[in-house]
């Protein structure tokens, strides 16, 4: 069964797949996946290559890439859903990459539902770098995760033995916010207001900026190109503004 899933996944153009049972995936701070999908057995984890965009210095490129590969990621997710639900007569429920998440203060955004990063890992498809970001054995650190949920009982890929890091320490050094200082953290708010400037917390902090001043102030306000993004991100989502942590790192690349 394995194999013909398998073979289905990178049918689609997807660069990898691996499979782990859901007794093999853990993840301290997302939530227990026994409250998303109770008959959940396992979990399909699609691995997919970051494009070149990343590496161009314009974020409206660079986010412009990681959004076709989110919509490229979302459809596959689908469709193999769709594929075990139809083939399996299994019960199927996929997690894509970042956007919804639960958005409250105690989470502040940051917390997914499923840790596609830790099933990566118990999927086979990666181990944990120096930047807490999962390394694949071919295309390092640019790669992004999505896991489909079933109730097959599929067993768990091999994990990878090798360490992947060679803690060379240039994602460190190239962190503009200073977030990796820590081995084995990231400061989530530190990392947010470099990566993602146009968030919550920028929209709270302009939006109190213009109940507190004048008409005329406001007026100038609405020209500044802070407006501009915010609104921007209100349709668009999520928008990344660094991914130094990402480009910089060498494994993987040629």
């Amino acid at each position: 069964m394995k194999d013909r899933i398998r073979d289905y996944v990178l049918g689609l153009g997807v660069d990898d797949v691996g499979f782990a049972a859901v007794a093999d995936y853990h993840s301290v701070r997302s939530p227990q996946l026994t409250t998303i999908f109770s008959a959940a057995k396992s979990m399909v984890v699609l691995a997919h290559k970051e494009l070149s965009n990343c590496d161009s210095p314009n974020m409206q490129i660079a986010f412009s890439g990681r959004m076709d590969l989110m919509e490229f990621a979302r459809s596959c997710n689908y469709k193999v859903a769709r594929f075990l639900e139809r083939e399996y007569q299994a019960r199927a429920m996929t997690v894509s990459p970042s956007y919804p998440l639960e958005m409250s203060y105690d989470t502040m955004g940051s917390i997914g539902d499923v840790s596609l990063r830790h099933a990566a890992v118990a999927a086979g498809l990666g181990t944990f770098g120096r930047h807490n970001l999962v390394l694949h054995p071919e295309f390092g650190t640019r790669v992004i995760f999505t896991v489909i949920l079933c109730d097959l009982d599929l067993p768990s890929d091999p994990p990878i033995q090798e360490e992947l890091c060679n803690q060379c320490d240039l994602c460190v050094q190239s962190c503009p916010a200073g977030a990796l200082e820590e081995a084995g953290k990231t400061d989530i708010g530190k990392c947010l207001k470099k990566s993602q400037p146009y968030g919550i917390g920028a929209n709270i902090h302009f939006y109190q900026k213009v109940l507190a001043s004048s008409p005329e102030e406001q007026k100038n306000m609405l020209k500044d190109p802070e407006f501009w993004r915010l609104y921007q991100a209100g349709f668009i989502g999520f928008q990344y503004f660094c991914f130094n942590c990402l480009k910089s790192c060498p494994v993987g690349q040629k």
